[in-house]
């Protein structure tokens, strides 16, 4: 394993739910070895130039995750979605509950399927989607144990780490939540490479699957000009790119769109970049720019399938972005 896709795994396999991202903070603010960082009261992890910034480039520390909605009399957990999360996206399988007092070991469920009963979610999945309120999470505990652990509802449940190994495919590298560990590696490895220039904040934020909160944090604080966010860019029918190491560029997103002279400029340093006009979705750059707290919104990505999935990228996309 190369010492690139070491610290990938290491990234992946962190805890980082909206709101509760300390552990994959700590994990990257480790990789960043003797550089000064500052958390904010948001989360965001900040280093550079944290006063007046022109520009600010971001990735972002949280992974799309399911709060606890109530404790069930049987100490089953029900669940609903922290972010961009869909059940059919996920499957069954192991989670963990990250108590306030405990972490607990749970089982993602959805049920049996030998029976016609038109409650089964099985037989709901034949008239549409699964939704969150078809699955329980089965943790083996009473109410009173999951109490004492500080399970409640608010706590944040996420995919446990047997489910966190990259698996690769030839020149491919597959795994949950590459949105955004890798732009969290490609932010490190640019790092290494040109250092901390003058005017640039980096910063790794907090809470984007919810809205770009950490971001719109230090951006109405700080006003900068641009904006760079480091994203995934999700291949879709309506801007298909390719699986290659060429990064992608979005140019419009249901938030913002690039101004035409950045349009251009990255048109001249990335001559194959890959250009998206998204139907959906958004960046700390682009909620940004919505919100009138940043001048010039880019969002650059790294190809990728099944977004918010089991996500596959090229295995040099990080490199190549840095």
């Amino acid at each position: 394993m190369s010492d690139v896709h070491a610290r990938l795994q290491a990234l992946t396999e962190a805890y980082g739910p909206p709101g509760q991202e300390e552990e994959i903070r700590d994990v990257f603010r480790a990789m960043l070895g003797n550089h000064d960082t500052t958390v904010d009261a948001k989360g965001n992890l900040l280093l550079g130039e944290i006063h007046k910034p022109r520009i600010v480039i971001t990735a972002h520390l949280d992974e799309i995750a399911m709060m606890v909605k109530s404790v069930e009399p049987s100490g089953r957990l029900k669940v609903a979605a922290l972010g961009g999360l869909h059940p059919w996206k996920l499957g069954e399988g192991p989670v963990e509950i990250l108590g306030s007092e405990a972490r607990i070991a749970g089982a993602l469920s959805f049920g049996g399927i030998h029976t016609e009963d038109p409650r089964a979610a099985s037989n709901a999945a034949k008239r549409g989607p699964l939704e969150w309120g078809h699955a329980t999470v089965v943790t083996g505990l009473t109410p009173a144990e999951l109490k004492a652990a500080g399970v409640r509802p608010g706590s944040r449940v996420v995919v446990a780490k047997p489910r966190r190994k990259l698996w690769e495919v030839g020149e491919l590298i597959c795994g949950h939540f590459l949105d955004d560990r890798a732009d969290l590696l490609a932010m490190l490895l640019t790092i290494e490479k040109i250092g901390l220039p003058e005017g640039v904040l980096f910063a790794a934020t907090a809470s984007e699957e919810v809205g770009g909160e950490g971001a719109l944090w230090i951006l109405h604080r700080t006003m900068p000009d641009i904006c760079i966010a480091l994203e995934l860019g999700p291949n879709v029918p309506d801007a298909p790119v390719a699986l290659t190491d060429a990064p992608t560029v979005w140019v419009n997103d249901s938030f913002a769109a690039m101004a035409a002279r950045d349009v251009d400029l990255v048109a001249r340093l990335v001559p194959d970049a890959q250009w998206q006009h998204l139907s959906r979705g958004g960046s700390d750059a682009s909620c940004g720019a919505s919100r009138g707290a940043v001048a010039r919104p880019i969002t650059l990505g790294l190809p990728m399938e099944s977004s918010h999935g089991f996500e596959i990228m090229h295995r040099n996309a990080p490199e190549r972005l840095a």
